[in-house]
């Protein structure tokens, strides 16, 4: 009976430090790396919308206001925006970064001429 008791207080515990710590556990890893934002230019389209990827997978697909806000682990990766639909063929803007951990790389997809490019904010 005392080892039943010894049991469920030791469970009772471990479930109290979930609740406790389970959040701050996930959120602290979301956010680790560097932060990556990539902003739509104001003249981008009304109709068009931008998909975002990162190293060939969609992070998002954002329509007129919204940006991507994200953290990405150091390394190199590959950026790219695509426009939606793609009425004239334009060609996709990349970038190459090499994220350091706590750094803050920032873009702007902005058209030039008929394709997109993804210019580094300053």
């Amino acid at each position: 009976m005392k080892n039943k008791k010894s049991i469920i207080h030791l469970i009772e515990v471990a479930c109290a430090c979930l609740i406790l710590l389970g959040p701050g556990l996930i959120f602290a890893g979301e956010k680790s790396g560097g932060h990556v934002m990539v902003n739509r230019v104001a003249n981008f389209g009304t109709d068009l919308s931008l998909s975002v990827s990162v190293d060939g997978s969609e992070v998002a697909n954002l329509s007129e206001g919204q940006n991507y806000d994200g953290y990405l682990s150091p390394g190199k990766h590959v950026i790219s925006a695509v426009v939606s639909p793609n009425r004239e063929d334009s060609h996709p803007g990349n970038a190459t970064i090499t994220v350091k951990q706590g750094e803050t790389y920032s873009f702007t997809a902005v058209w030039q001429g008929e394709d997109l490019a993804l210019v580094k904010n300053e």
